[in-house]
């Protein structure tokens, strides 16, 4: 198992940048097997003026986000130097499902599981949890590819 990956580092894996870095720490790596994602959702983000004013509720496409960069930090972290001048590129994304609302002050948890890697292409099943309860879960497909 991998130490945390801080948000630096995270930075230095992934492109993605405020507002749509959605991913404040990576845990409990397991190279090319599985990874849980810590999102601190908070009031200050920008999505909340208007998704919903006086109701915030954090946009399920934004949720699912969260969860393919939390994919793409178990890529790169597994394979390491492998993937320098690529990006990790989210292509599918198949039986979503909404089990609750996420809202200011939730702590995330973007548990991600390898499926499938083939060579530049993986899939994966992502839940996305808060206090131990399911909030989301999917399964995506990612793909390297040169930037």
């Amino acid at each position: 198992m991998t130490e945390i990956i801080n948000i630096e580092k995270i930075m230095d894996m992934i492109p993605h940048r405020y507002p749509l870095l959605l991913v404040d720490k990576v845990k409990d790596v397991v190279k090319g097997q599985s990874a849980t994602g810590i999102k601190c959702v908070t009031m200050n983000e920008p999505h909340f003026m208007g998704h919903f004013p006086g109701h915030p509720i954090m946009p399920g496409v934004l949720i699912i986000e969260a969860m393919a960069q939390t994919s793409a930090v178990l890529v790169v972290e597994t394979l390491e130097g492998a993937t320098a001048g690529k990006l990790v590129y989210f292509t599918s994304i198949d039986g979503a499902k909404f089990r609750r609302p996420v809202v200011p002050g939730d702590v995330l948890e973007l548990k991600t599981k390898v499926l499938k890697n083939r060579g530049a292409l993986w899939k994966f099943e992502v839940i996305a949890e808060v206090d131990g309860e399911k909030a989301t879960e999917a399964t995506i497909s990612a793909m390297i590819m040169d930037r």
